[in-house]
């Protein structure tokens, strides 16, 4: 089943169902109005919402309408937690070497999470507005999976039974305000603008093979004005999959339905799959040729991040952006 949100004068969107092709949509009000409460109550939705699925698919359902990406919001457009990792070691490394860090021991045991801004979501074509070109624009691709409720203290064993939903993610950084920021002690906040979602979110059957219960084995594909960045695996190279971030995030508090938990960039060891994030790219460079020569996104420059099955069948569609300076006009 896909599921997304039409924009709409709630904050919350209207929940619509998508063909497994991409090419048509339904309204699922007659359910349930917004995902938000889809998930809250999932075992009582989710089976009236596979069906229409089902007839989704099967060409039996009625008023249909072709599936616009352009008029989503995210599929959650805001959320009650966004739990972000780091789980990909080999993307830390190199951007930590940024600031002239290592990664300490016990972080190749134990996740890093941080809790970013969940209250307002970027769709998947919204522009990625900045004040400042100096700030260092970054896109960065991830995956990420939404949970339904989750107890305090829950095993990485038994994580797993609660994610509902997969979706892609551009956590947008501002790179240059990361270094003073964390310098302060006290993590992430300025230099992480609104994070933007995919088109749809996914439950987990309809990755098939590729999805084994905490990973997603497909490459994650970026381009920046049209040229690739990167394609690696996502599940290469993860140190922590998402049972493993699920049951962390949950040690000292319960999860909410509706928490959207990050993989953090998608980062492979080989590096002939290139890089999801440009600072990563950077980085190499510098270790290189001794210089950082490609620049972080300018004004007027465009994003792309997208998964393909096997089949090269898109499965959530893309996140497709435009960088453009802020204005007030534009604020929501």
């Amino acid at each position: 089943m896909k599921v997304a949100s039409l924009k709409s004068s709630g904050r919350d969107g209207e929940l619509i169902v998508v063909s497994r092709d991409l090419k048509l949509a339904v309204k699922a009000s007659y359910i349930v109005a917004t995902l938000r409460e889809a998930i809250e109550n999932w075992d009582e939705i989710s089976p009236k919402l596979q069906e229409l699925s089902d007839k989704l698919n099967k060409g039996k359902a009625s008023e249909t309408f072709s599936f616009q990406s352009e008029k989503l919001a995210a599929p959650l457009p805001r959320a009650f937690q966004w739990c972000d990792g780091s789980a990909y070691l080999h993307h830390a490394e190199l951007v930590r070497k940024a600031r002239n860090a290592e990664l300490t021991p016990e972080l190749y045991s134990e996740p890093m999470l941080y809790q970013g801004g969940s209250d307002y979501f970027l769709g998947p074509n919204d522009d990625i507005e900045a004040v400042s070109e100096s700030h260092g624009i970054d896109l960065e691709a991830e995956v990420a999976v939404i949970t339904d409720d989750v107890p305090m203290g829950i095993s990485p064993e038994r994580a797993g039974d609660h994610i509902k939903l997969i979706l892609l993610v551009n956590d947008v950084s501002l790179r240059n305000l990361i270094p003073q920021e964390l310098a302060k002690g006290f993590g992430f906040f300025i230099s992480k603008p609104p994070t933007a979602f995919s088109p749809v979110a996914v439950t987990p059957d309809e990755l098939g093979d590729a999805w084994d219960g905490g990973k997603v084995s497909l490459p994650i594909i970026s381009h920046v004005n049209g040229k690739l960045l990167g394609k690696p695996n996502a599940g290469i190279d993860l140190y922590f999959d998402f049972p493993r971030l699920i049951s962390y995030a949950a040690t000292t508090r319960p999860l909410r339905a509706g928490t959207i938990v990050g993989s953090g960039t998608v980062s492979n060891r080989d590096l002939s799959t290139g890089s999801s994030c440009i600072q990563e790219k950077r980085m190499l460079e510098k270790i290189e040729f001794g210089e950082m020569r490609t620049p972080h996104l300018k004004f007027g420059d465009r994003v792309r991040i997208e998964m393909l099955n096997e089949k090269g069948e898109s499965v959530f569609g893309a996140i497709e952006q435009q960088v453009k300076q802020y204005s007030k006009r534009s604020a929501p």
